[in-house]
């Protein structure tokens, strides 16, 4: 027994270590990839394009990413990026918050934060204004950085929590540092069932976002053991593993790129209960005019009353978005749990097209 703490820090000292050389010395590019896992879930939303391509090149050649992590309305707040790597996010973020805002990069692997911070002159240059900073840390041990306890406004990460050999503590860590109303909006790798555990030793599947990622519903039971009651799903999609090898070991396992939301709210319920409550939206987020998606499963068109479930209620009116919808109804009153709340797998399981039917206008819906 005395000796199991010792071989449990041993081991994920180990991975640690695996991953520092695997994105510091293994890979040189995004080329150098092995899977689809790493790379963005989706097309670049036009108004992204241009703030893309003010990047520097050897800091966008060194991205890992597995999604696109810029949520809207961030100008003016404070953001922080776990495990930024060469830093394409922060940069990407800086522009998105402007000046009056800030953007802080945390990383555990020299080589990319040395990228991320040769060019760090060179964007406040480009931008007209220098707003970032970068720390060298575990992701598992923010509570040991210098930064203040509900102190950011967002924290995105982007395929980088399952790398990560304590993801307790990561979501501890957000939690801690979030303000109230606070989001949590980073984009992962999932698995359709728990991973065999000697698969974690495989330096090329655990450095791909493979046999790091947890089985969803792990996922999402820790993240409410967190204090996230109510993780939304906001898009998703199927990850192909082309290399007969790497297909060899992983099996019949299926894994998947999604990104989610946690909102910092207290008073989120584990469930999704009806109060009789609805909200419109007012079309006044810029870029959003006709619609919002907050998750997966609640599209609010301009102007149509939505019934919604208390949770919803809660991350749109206690959070940076309240001023974007009007509300009806309150908590005087409970009805019971919302229609259409459900367990099944969460993920789509075919790649996403330009055809794919949007949701119900005005449909009841929950996660």
């Amino acid at each position: 027994m005395c000796d199991q703490p010792v071989t449990a820090t041993t081991d994920a000292r180990g991975l640690q270590q695996g991953v520092r050389e695997y994105y510091g010395s293994t890979l040189a590019s995004s080329a150098d990839l092995r899977t689809s896992a790493c790379c963005d879930a989706g097309s670049v939303p036009p108004a992204l394009k241009p703030l893309l391509a003010r990047i520097h090149p050897e800091v966008s050649s060194r991205y890992y990413g597995c999604g696109l992590v810029a949520p809207t309305l961030l100008e003016g707040t404070r953001v922080l990026d776990l495990g930024c790597g060469s830093g394409r996010d922060v940069y990407l973020l800086a522009q998105l918050v402007g000046p009056a805002g800030a953007v802080v990069g945390v990383d555990m692997t020299p080589e990319q934060l040395a990228v991320a911070t040769a060019h760090q002159g060179w964007h406040a240059e480009q931008f007209g204004y220098g707003n970032v900073r970068f720390l060298e840390g575990l992701i598992e041990q923010l509570d040991q950085l210098p930064l203040e306890p509900a102190s950011f406004d967002v924290i995105v990460s982007n395929c980088v929590v399952n790398l990560a050999t304590d993801k307790a503590a990561v979501l501890a860590g957000v939690r801690r540092l979030l303000k109230p109303g606070g989001e949590f909006h980073f984009a992962d790798v999932y698995a359709d069932r728990r991973i065999d555990p000697a698969l974690r030793h495989d330096p090329v599947l655990y450095g791909e976002c493979l046999s790091g990622a947890l089985y969803w519903n792990d996922f999402l039971r820790l993240a409410r053991q967190s204090g996230f009651a109510d993780p939304r799903l906001l898009s998703s999609r199927p990850l192909a593993i082309t290399d007969p090898e790497l297909t060899a070991r992983t099996g019949e396992t299926r894994f998947f790129s999604a990104t989610y939301r946690l909102f910092n709210i207290p008073e989120l319920e584990d469930a999704c209960e009806d109060h009789g409550q609805a909200v419109a939206y007012r079309g006044t987020i810029p870029g959003q005019a006709h619609a919002f998606d907050l998750d997966a499963h609640h599209h609010f068109e301009t102007g149509r009353i939505v019934p919604v479930c208390g949770n919803t209620w809660r991350m749109l009116q206690q959070t940076r978005l309240s001023p974007y919808f009007s509300y009806h109804g309150d908590f005087a009153r409970h009805y019971g749990l919302f229609p259409g709340c459900g367990g099944a797998l969460p993920f789509a399981t075919e790649p996403a097209s330009a055809d794919a039917a949007a949701p119900a206008p005005g449909a009841p819906a929950c996660c």
